[in-house]
């Protein structure tokens, strides 16, 4: 029997329903941490005495740093899921970039956005 060199348009409607689903979810995440760096949720250091303002900043500059990197890190995760879309329309999706093979389904569920099959990643 040949060895399957692509996924079904039934098989990729799967993927399709996975990767919406975290989409929803890492956007909405996503928001949430940008309202929480630009201050949005209106908790902020403006109703605390002088006192432990100072205090309250250093604190709050870390915390808004973390937020940060965290938010950014979210980015990239919802543009690998925007990508991974575009390679089910493509119908390219879960074809490992380095050998060609197909990537085991069971990875593309934990992993919807892997483009390297687990034999790839493991020779890098």
């Amino acid at each position: 029997m040949a060895e399957k060199t692509r996924y079904s348009d039934a098989e990729l409607e799967e993927f399709r329903a996975i990767i919406l689903e975290k989409l929803e979810l890492a956007e909405r995440d996503y928001d949430k941490m940008r309202a929480a760096i630009m201050n949005l949720d209106g908790n902020d250091t403006d109703d605390t005495s002088p006192t432990y303002k100072v205090l309250e900043e250093g604190a709050n500059t870390l915390s808004k740093e973390e937020t940060g990197r965290l938010a950014m890190r979210q980015l990239k995760f919802i543009q690998n899921l925007r990508a991974a879309l575009v390679r089910i329309e493509n119908k390219t999706y879960g074809i490992c970039r380095e050998t060609g093979k197909l990537i085991p389904a069971g990875r593309l569920r934990a992993v919807p956005h892997a483009t390297l099959s687990i034999e790839a990643k493991q020779k890098r």
